[in-house]
């Protein structure tokens, strides 16, 4: 499965660009003018990182906002511990 975040299932998402042009003169018009949707997607920004799962050392694909959560908690733990 590429471009999908392990941790999350965060994926690519499909959607639709719509122009602010709505009519010929902008505010209606004929719909012989209509605005154009363009299609596009939106990529997950994903990061490939060495996780230790159950003792042993994975590579994973996560998406950068599950790997900054994954640095809070590290961190957090990190400062109960003295």
């Amino acid at each position: 499965m590429s471009r999908v975040c392990e941790i999350t299932g965060k994926k690519t998402a499909f959607g639709g660009s719509h122009k602010h042009r709505r009519g010929s003169s902008g505010g209606g018009g004929t719909w012989r003018f209509k605005a154009p949707n363009t299609k596009r997607t939106w990529k997950p920004n994903l990061r490939k990182v060495k996780l230790e799962v159950n003792g042993q050392t994975k590579r994973v694909k996560i998406s950068m906002k599950a790997y900054k959560r994954l640095r809070k908690m590290a961190e957090v733990e990190h400062n109960h511990s003295h």
